[in-house]
């Protein structure tokens, strides 16, 4: 437990580097609020970006039509019943879907390392008389499975990890190819949300598992092109910093910041309200160019498979990152698809439905991991096999 005296005490003296690290962000965000102004002041300055390696942020041609970085939600409600509504509309005859996963891991609590991975889905069309559907598949990973035929020396906690992300891929591959040819069929636009970033980078040299978390990505990311199905990287708390490094790009005259995308655009100053200021405003679709996403580059033309966007979808806090393969931009399907997810998150109070759905299908509990401990004890027992839970574990068992 933690000692409320001792912890008010460490904040106490602590508090001139809060007021200290407050007042510098405030600075620096005032100095890259104004260098986004001039930049939408002279548009120009940008042609300059594919100059530098990795400028974090290329902006699309919504730049120029929206003579800025913010573009305004146009619609607007007295009640939330009035936002259900709406949300319905867009909502109505179209399937929209999210996969999530959980693990558990047992070694440290028993003799034999076991794992298990447990992926939750949730697929809604949206359309009366048809029903959603929600659903879990469960996979056992042995002791074998966890230890034997490794390339590299590999956690077996991580290779469970690894497990579950891709199994978690296969859904939207499912869901991707399931979906394909709805322009042909008359349907709806169906929209795929998946929970995270879309864009994973590692430094070289990689390791096979670093190469299997990216190469799943790119071929997940092409498979919504080939398919042209859409899909949307959802994060919720982003600390990505494109946008901080386009600015520095073009000006190198500022000291270098630990600000984030996110507390740029919902800061305020005494003169300018928050750049994203309003329940679904957003910024301009912008390529993703940061160091590091080289794999995450068209080949013949040099663009970005994926970009991204901001998306103001609580009144109280940051915006939501989302990250869209850029073919959807192409297609002109971008507004589409962000109406689909403001609609998703009124539905869900700030947060995708689908995503929360998926998470809450997903989700194994303290007591799921007591039962899955005790399903192990009784089927070593009757099969024979020798299996025992340490005295630690069961203390800490009791105690929480």
């Amino acid at each position: 437990m933690i000692y409320r005296e001792l912890l008010t005490r460490e904040l106490s003296a602590r508090k001139e580097d809060f007021a200290d690290f407050a007042a510098s962000q405030a600075r620096d965000v005032e100095a890259y609020l104004q260098e986004l102004e001039r930049l939408a002041d002279d548009p120009g300055l940008l042609d300059r970006l594919p100059e530098f390696e990795g400028p974090g942020a290329i902006p699309g041609d919504e730049f120029n039509n929206h003579r800025g970085f913010a573009i305004d939600f146009e619609e607007s409600w007295k009640n939330h019943e009035e936002a259900r509504k709406w949300a319905e509309r867009i909502l109505a005859g179209r399937t929209t879907f999210a996969a999530d996963g959980s693990q558990i891991y047992v070694q440290k609590e028993t003799s034999l390392p076991v794992g298990a991975i447990q992926i939750g889905w949730f697929e809604n069309p949206h359309e009366p008389g048809k029903k959603y559907e929600r659903d879990v598949s469960f996979e056992l990973l042995t002791p074998r499975m966890l230890l034997e035929n490794q390339e590299e020396p590999l956690n077996p906690e991580t290779r469970i990890g690894e497990r579950r992300f891709h199994a978690e891929v296969e859904r939207f591959h499912e869901f991707l190819e399931k979906h394909k040819g709805w322009q042909e069929r008359k349907e709806r636009m169906p929209v795929a949300f998946f929970d995270g970033t879309l864009l994973v980078s590692f430094s070289l040299p990689q390791t096979s598992l670093q190469e299997s978390f990216l190469k799943a990505m790119l071929d997940l990311v092409r498979k919504s092109a080939a398919a042209r199905v859409p899909l949307v990287g959802y994060v919720d708390r982003s600390f990505a910093r494109d946008l901080v490094k386009m600015v520095s790009c073009l000006n190198n005259s500022l000291e270098e910041t630990s600000i984030y995308d996110s507390t740029l655009l919902s800061a305020s100053t005494s003169e300018k309200p928050a750049m994203l200021n309003g329940w679904g405003n957003r910024t301009v679709f912008c390529e993703s160019k940061r160091k590091g996403l080289e794999m995450f580059t068209d080949e013949e033309t040099g663009r970005a498979l994926v970009g991204f966007t901001y998306l103001q979808t609580t009144a109280d806090s940051g915006p939501a990152r989302l990250d869209v393969p850029s073919w959807i931009y192409d297609d002109g399907l971008i507004d589409e698809l962000i109406d689909v997810v403001r609609a998703e998150c009124v539905v869900g109070l700030g947060y995708p439905y689908p995503l929360e759905t998926a998470d809450a299908t997903a989700l194994i509990s303290h007591r799921d991991r007591e039962a899955f401990l005790a399903a192990l004890r009784e089927f070593t027992s009757n099969e024979g096999i020798e299996f025992n839970v340490s005295r630690k574990a069961a203390s800490k068992a009791r105690r929480r």
